[in-house]
């Protein structure tokens, strides 16, 4: 057999010379082998064949799983989802929800199980990209997690006009209507009273819900604002201008400094207004 046919299935071989030195690849067309070399080469492509055969058998055989190990129960995830569907339905009444159920690890060889159930962890939340528990209670009885998809629709506040941060939210720009109330991870508004006195710490944009945990309060005297100090005791009552020393929400006790420079402590109210009492 002529030696060019024997690398007829390498149509170009780059030839590497000693030290740094490159040379061009050259066709095989230009390479002859003796017969002895030949032989050589034919046997070390036999024991090559021979172990990708081996290679690939070995692998096909460790990555074949029965069916239970690749997949679990055969009815694990349809009472997985029937778990969330309930678990779900008794913590978000009234909310629409969409479950899709994970694959169970196919590594994990499982024993079979004729006694399993599906269970939430300890502080475990069925909200959005979740995980829950799923075990066998028979001995000597096994424990996995499992990941489930879970998406809340339902009513809730969306703005009508694309607001700046900070700016007081009114419902005069806001409107309802279903979202994913489950795209943030503390939830969004749904109700008035959820956005009274409140601002929004970031941008939005309109059609947008509002995430609960970008409002902030808005304070009802500032650090430095000029504020009305009143209060009342027995048979008196005073009125006078004060100094902020903190930012605090209404509601929530704050030091001022009056033209004295005494400092006292009252309760802030809308309006810059300080109650204290004595």
């Amino acid at each position: 057999m002529p030696g060019r046919d024997a690398l007829k299935f390498f149509p170009v071989l780059p030839i590497i010379g000693s030290g740094t030195n490159i040379d061009r690849a050259i066709s095989s067309e230009g390479v002859r082998l003796s017969g002895r070399s030949l032989a050589r080469v034919w046997h070390t492509l036999d024991a090559m064949k021979s172990w990708l055969i081996f290679l690939v058998a070995a692998l096909g055989g460790a990555g074949a799983l029965p069916a239970a190990a690749a997949s679990g129960p055969p009815d694990a995830r349809e009472q997985i989802r029937q778990f969330v569907a309930a678990e779900v339905a008794r913590a978000e009444p009234g909310l629409r929800a969409e479950i899709a159920v994970g694959d169970i690890d196919a590594r994990l060889h499982l024993a079979s199980c004729g006694h399993t159930e599906a269970f939430l962890r300890a502080g475990a939340r069925l909200w959005g990209r979740s995980f829950v528990g799923y075990r066998c209670l028979q001995h000597p009885g096994w424990s996995i997690s499992v990941p489930v998809q879970v998406r809340l629709y339902g009513p809730a506040l969306v703005t009508t006009q694309s607001l700046p941060a900070l700016q007081p939210l009114t419902a005069t720009v806001l409107r309802t209507e279903e979202v994913e109330v489950t795209r943030e991870p503390a939830g969004v508004a749904t109700r008035a009273d959820q956005i009274e006195d409140r601002v929004c710490t970031r941008g939005i944009d309109a059609g947008q819900p509002i995430p609960l945990n970008m409002l902030r309060t808005v304070p009802a005297v500032g650090q430095g604002d000029a504020v009305k100090l009143v209060g009342s005791g027995n048979g008196f009552s005073i009125s006078t201008d004060a100094v902020a020393l903190a930012t605090v929400a209404a509601g929530e006790t704050v030091r001022v400094r009056v033209e004295s420079g005494r400092t006292v402590s009252g309760i802030a109210r809308k309006g810059r207004i300080v109650e204290v009492s004595f």
